[in-house]
């Protein structure tokens, strides 16, 4: 089996896309769970670019790391400045790592019109850059920025940038497909030539400006690449990098290269949900091998064929990527999808029981009323043992207040919920504020259960939708609530459909406290 390096840019390129804003802790917390799940490399971003990063080079050298090795990322020197009196460059040094990341121009345009310089004083600067590295007991990898772009325009000068850097002492020799322009059989093509022409090994760094960086990015290992580059879920400036969460278990379960140990690939799935969290962003349901829908089915043959043989359409078992399948309910559905999706009944009803037949006319039932229980499985279990009267609900809420205070033009307007519950025979009242009434419930709701149950403690809300059915007459309509949760680990969405916003949102909100605490009870 073929070993490929993996160079996770996560911190750096990643940090770059619209919207995510890394602390130092998500940045330590983010290599912690690259390690373990067995990342070669991690880049670790500039030393020498901000105070936040100068901070962490410091503090992730307490880390024990397993199985990465930190990169420092950094040019080659400025076009008049000798490598030894470059900042920048003294910047990677004080880094501490013993490899380093350079990237150095390998499109004559770039070269020109950009860095002002001539295409001699270019390789100059790659050589010096690189040997001054070296020199220093670093293992050096030369990224070639924009070196497809640049080999199309003038292959003979964007090949003398890599022959220069190889001269120089680079470890790796990283072909950058920077404005995502390319497609696969250019990329194989070019990379191919690549490799035939130079002694040390090559890389492949894409970006996925046309969609094609996953698949450019296999294309290029097909073509003799043993480096792959990417983010772990494709965040990235622009439309984001190479999705690391999809080359891996396509390099390893399907063209049988090693990326990360064998024991470890169930871990990509929870491992994309960590770093989603982690970057305040919700996790698209359409990603591939980690997403919420890639193994999702919804009604007719699909469901059927699944439920037979799941060969038949899904092309591997969810579970080899930590993921799980997900049968979608619709106005159609039949029995055998509904019962698919109440793993916590078991094998107590079978489809031809009674039971199952009136389970359907509930959900029916209740979706004739507004419901949608499609990706909301969690209230649909739930309801499902309430009705089947197996459900011993741990908590009653007996009432609540919202109050919003909304003061002068400008100033920090905050909502206040008051709630009271009952367990057993205890009552709790708690309140709380929070940033409007929904977000005050919700920490109000918690504080109160958590006197009782410890657990909920580490669950949050990561994302609140409200739809409104009639639209004709949205001020009186009915709304529907979506939900979703996570306790780190798992993630989960109930549902509710009320007249009253915040009753419908505070039903949902105790359905995603009892869905916690019934998969406790059952482990």
């Amino acid at each position: 089996m073929k070993k490929i390096s993996v160079f996770d840019s996560t911190l750096r390129d990643g940090a770059q896309a619209e919207n995510i804003a890394f602390t130092v802790e998500d940045k330590l917390n983010i290599v912690k769970v690259l390690d373990r799940l067995g990342i070669s490399y991690i880049e670790a971003g500039n030393p020498g670019s901000n105070p936040k990063d100068l901070e962490f080079f410091a503090r992730v050298k307490m880390l024990e790391l397993k199985t990465a090795e930190l990169v420092a990322f950094g040019s080659t020197r400025r076009r008049d400045l000798p490598v030894e009196e470059d900042k920048n460059v003294q910047a990677l040094l004080t880094a501490g790592t013993g490899t380093v990341a350079i990237f150095g121009k390998s499109w004559n345009m770039h070269v020109t019109d950009i860095l002002r310089a001539t295409p001699e004083q270019n390789l100059e600067m790659i050589f010096d850059t690189v040997s001054f590295l070296v020199s220093k007991k670093k293992t050096v990898f030369f990224d070639a920025e924009h070196f497809f772009d640049g080999y199309k325009e003038n292959p003979a000068y964007a090949l003398e940038t890599l022959f220069t850097a190889e001269k120089a002492g680079a470890a790796y020799l990283v072909l950058c497909d920077t404005n995502g322009g390319c497609f696969p059989d250019e990329i194989g093509g070019i990379v191919a030539d690549v490799v035939s022409n130079v002694r040390v090994p090559v890389g492949i760094h894409c970006h996925d400006d046309m969609g094609c960086a996953v698949a450019n990015t296999l294309a290029a290992v097909k073509a003799g690449a043993r480096q792959v580059q990417g983010t772990y879920i494709g965040y990235g400036e622009r439309c984001g990098n190479a999705n690391l969460s999809a080359i891996l278990p396509s390099l390893q379960l399907k063209l049988g290269y090693e990326c990360i140990p064998a024991d470890q690939v169930k871990r990509l799935t929870k491992t994309a949900r960590y770093i989603a969290d982690l970057s305040n962003m919700i996790l698209p349901n359409s990603l591939p091998y980690v997403g919420k829908s890639a193994f999702a089915h919804k009604g007719g043959m699909h469901v059927d064929g699944v439920s037979k043989n799941p060969r038949s359409f899904e092309h591997v078992p969810p579970e080899m990527v930590g993921n799980r399948r997900n049968v979608l309910l619709s106005e159609v559905s039949g029995k055998a999808a509904l019962l698919s999706k109440l793993e916590l009944l078991g094998d107590e009803v079978s489809k031809d029981s009674p039971e199952a037949g009136s389970l359907v006319e509930m959900v029916k039932e209740f979706e004739y009323n507004g419901y949608q229980f499609e990706s909301a499985t969690a209230s649909l279990e739930l309801l499902a043992l309430k009705h089947l009267h197996r459900f011993e609900p741990f908590f009653e809420v007996t009432d609540f207040k919202v109050i919003g205070e909304r003061s002068q033009e400008g100033a920090h307007n905050r909502d206040y919920a008051m709630i009271k519950i009952k367990v057993g025979e205890q009552f709790e009242i708690t309140a709380d504020e929070g940033d409007g009434p929904v977000h005050a419930l919700d920490i109000a709701l918690r504080k109160a259960a958590g006197k009782f149950y410890p657990a909920i403690e580490k669950i949050r809300l990561i994302d609140y939708k409200v739809r409104v059915i009639e639209p004709r007459d949205a001020t009186a309509a009915q709304v529907r609530v979506f939900i979703e949760t996570t306790d780190g680990d798992n993630t989960w969405t109930t549902v509710s459909v009320s007249s009253d916003v915040i009753n419908a949102s505070l039903n949902a909100l105790v359905d995603s406290i009892e869905y916690k605490l019934l998969m406790d009870s059952k482990k």
